[in-house]
């Protein structure tokens, strides 16, 4: 077999496995190889569904080491295609830095949207989700890693990326159990009727420190959409506490490793950041 006949025998299994692990077409990579994938070994992991406020079984995914303790719990919010592998696979990353790793699985309430091809239904099925639904069913799963024994919520931080990354500045505003924040690349869009507000609007109203971490080359969030952001939150007296760094040149979802924006070098950096700042702020 020839070099071009096993690339593409490597492109069709890549696309067999990513189909079977919720990943749709509008998500691929250019290349197979940039995918990670994190083993599991010395990790309790596995998916559930827990009670929602309104009596909905949702599903979560959870990821923790296998030794006996109490770790810090990290509330990892998806992006607009919700639970698929890659944000698994980012709890999982975090269960072996130390952590009880909970994701929400946020649009189970409108459907898989990671199974859709157009990025045009995906965002109409993720504008539909509102704030408050997401806070109901983020507070729901708090207070179920309550009751692991492995769970420390008094050691509670969130994260997110692209849409999970606007939620977790908007969370962080509702909830004061928030120790710390770290949003990558969340959007500084309104998207009314379900999300009429945007980071800047609450600003003030932060109850813990969130560090922002952006692209320069991010043709979605623009840097005056970024510096409007920071204005906010200097005029909120917010700015000493929350950060935000810029990634000159970056592209939108940098960190994505199963997409063609993968950047390496930056999202190995900003991860080191992410560690960095929930360990600053007590989410250790």
């Amino acid at each position: 077999m020839n070099t071009r006949s096993r690339s593409l025998k490597s492109r069709r299994e890549f696309l067999v496995a990513s189909a079977a692990a919720g990943i749709a077409l509008s998500m691929q990579p250019v290349s197979a190889q940039t995918m990670i994938v994190t083993s599991a070994d010395g990790l309790e992991s596995g998916g559930t569904r827990i009670t929602a406020k309104d009596g909905t079984q949702i599903p979560v995914y959870f990821a923790v080491p296998q030794r006996a303790g109490k770790y810090p719990t990290i509330l990892v919010v998806p992006e607009i295609w919700g639970a698929h592998e890659h944000i698994k696979d980012v709890a999982r990353r975090l269960a072996k830095a130390g952590y009880f790793a909970l994701v929400v699985e946020p649009y189970s309430r409108i459907g898989d949207l990671s199974q859709l091809p157009e990025i045009k239904d995906v965002l109409a099925g993720a504008n539909q989700l509102t704030d408050e639904q997401a806070f109901a069913d983020l507070d729901a799963a708090v207070a179920w890693a309550g009751t692991q024994p492995k769970a420390d919520i008094r050691r509670l931080g969130i994260t997110g990326f692209c849409r999970g990354g606007r939620m977790t500045w908007m969370y962080t505003a509702h909830n004061p159990a928030i120790k710390a924040g770290v949003a990558w690349y969340g959007g500084l869009n309104p998207n009314p009727p379900a999300q009429p507000k945007t980071p800047a609007d609450i600003a003030g109203q932060l109850h813990a420190p969130v560090l922002g971490l952006y692209g320069g080359a991010d043709t979605g969030i623009p840097p005056a959409a970024v510096e409007r952001l920071n204005a906010a939150l200097k005029a909120a007296g917010k700015d000493q506490e929350s950060q935000i760094y810029v990634y000159p040149e970056m592209p939108h979802a940098f960190h994505a490793d199963y997409r063609p924006s993968y950047r390496k070098d930056a999202a190995t950096d900003a991860w080191k950041r992410m560690l960095a700042w929930f360990s600053k702020h007590g989410v250790v």
